[in-house]
């Protein structure tokens, strides 16, 4: 199999056909209750690959706006850009020293910027969460909650905190990092979250996850950051694939929760999340503290895309890489001539062990760590060659926007 993380993002992510490691965990859809499977219906059962040791089942699952960072807005038509707040626009708020209060203040305030999603298609009908981005009523969520409805059977119906059922619109979607942006219809004034700088999270913080699992709307679970830069697969019942380079956290996370943002103490986005892990072998399983969210910052730049073109791109190095459980890092099987790879002396047969500091594993920790690089960047690769076992550092800029 192939992973590409040169390739636009913008259908089915490369990799479907790695190989599947046995494990008492599985992953599950976080939407809540749906029919079987079958056309145009949301995303089912989907299974992840973690390293080694995990298969995973999506979660959706709703968590909320922001202490500091919920937004009032000023009344405005939904159409025009006066007087609209939109959080896509605004800097990324560093984390005060102190955070400003505790969970039940977290909760407060960030509840009214958090909605849940039913989405229904000609086959199924499946829900989730999402958290308003700008007060004319754009609402970020996951693919998979949302998935199905890109057409004129599909239908979103979205549920604001104080009870407010509103019709809203498909506006585009990254099957590969499992985003999507939503639209209420004719809104304005709508209190809007503001996303924090997930680059500054730390290991042991604590955060918190608000949203409707199982149906239960404004449920609030806590916990902790517990890992960064997990590389998270997921693949669906329909043959969608997703890789998100995922926060890792022990907040209970359970189905009908996707899409949902994970907010810090100061009630500022730091994540959205996707994915759990189960012991549960099938139907409705719960939180066994192995929760996966898409960084804030990442979820802000796919989302700002969809909005603009309708479409996501990723940065690229410009090679196809392959599962091997026989090398220790991300093996090169081919390079695309006069790329950013290409043009570094990277060639097939190298294995990349590390992208800056971090660690590559296998071929998939490649391809999440490139994606979470901005465009044009510049990275350090640190490269094996097996033949000779000797060892390089690679400078390779990826390729702009």
């Amino acid at each position: 199999m192939n992973n590409d993380p040169t390739t636009p993002t913008t259908g089915r992510s490369p990799g479907d056909d790695y190989q599947q490691v046995t494990s008492p965990y599985q992953w599950q859809t976080a939407e809540g209750p749906q029919e079987p499977a079958g056309e145009g219906k949301p995303s089912g059962k989907r299974t992840v690959g973690l390293g080694t040791a995990l298969a995973l089942m999506l979660v959706g699952f709703i968590a909320s706006g922001s202490i500091v960072g919920l937004v009032a807005a000023n009344s405005g038509s939904g159409a025009d850009d006066a007087g609209v707040v939109n959080s896509l626009r605004e800097p990324s708020a560093p984390a005060p020293d102190t955070p400003v209060g505790g969970v039940e203040q977290v909760a407060a305030d960030v509840l009214p910027a958090v909605v849940s999603l039913q989405v229904a298609t000609r086959m199924s009908a499946g829900e989730g969460s999402g958290s308003i981005i700008s007060s004319d009523g754009y609402v970020l969520t996951n693919h998979h909650v949302v998935s199905g409805a890109d057409n004129q059977f599909g239908q979103i119906n979205v549920t604001l905190n104080d009870g407010r059922s509103l019709p809203a619109d498909y506006v585009a979607s990254d099957p590969a990092t499992d985003i999507a942006v939503v639209k209420i219809r004719d809104a304005s004034g709508l209190p809007v979250v503001q996303f924090g700088d997930s680059e500054q999270l730390r290991v042991g913080q604590e955060v918190v996850a608000i949203g409707s699992p199982l149906g239960l709307s404004a449920t609030v679970t806590s916990g902790i950051v517990s890992a960064l830069n997990r590389p998270v697969r997921a693949s669906d019942a329909g043959g969608e694939s997703s890789l998100i380079d995922a926060i890792q956290t022990d907040a209970a996370i359970n189905p009908g929760n996707s899409g949902g943002p994970l907010v810090d103490m100061n009630g500022r986005i730091v994540g959205m999340n996707s994915v759990i892990a189960s012991l549960s072998s099938g139907g409705e399983a719960g939180s066994i503290g192995l929760g996966f969210a898409i960084p804030a910052n990442f979820a802000k730049r796919v989302a700002d895309q969809l909005i603009t073109t309708g479409r996501a791109t990723h940065p690229m190095i410009g090679v196809q890489v392959a599962a091997r459980r026989d090398v220790d890092g991300a093996f090169i099987a081919s390079v695309e001539p006069g790329g950013p790879a290409d043009r570094a002396g990277l060639q097939a047969g190298d294995v990349v062990r590390r992208v800056n500091s971090r660690v590559i594993d296998h071929s998939d920790a490649l391809v999440a760590a490139i994606r979470s690089q901005e465009f044009g960047q510049t990275v350090t690769l640190e490269v094996l060659q097996p033949d000779t076992g000797q060892s390089r550092q690679v400078e390779v800029t990826l390729t702009s926007e």
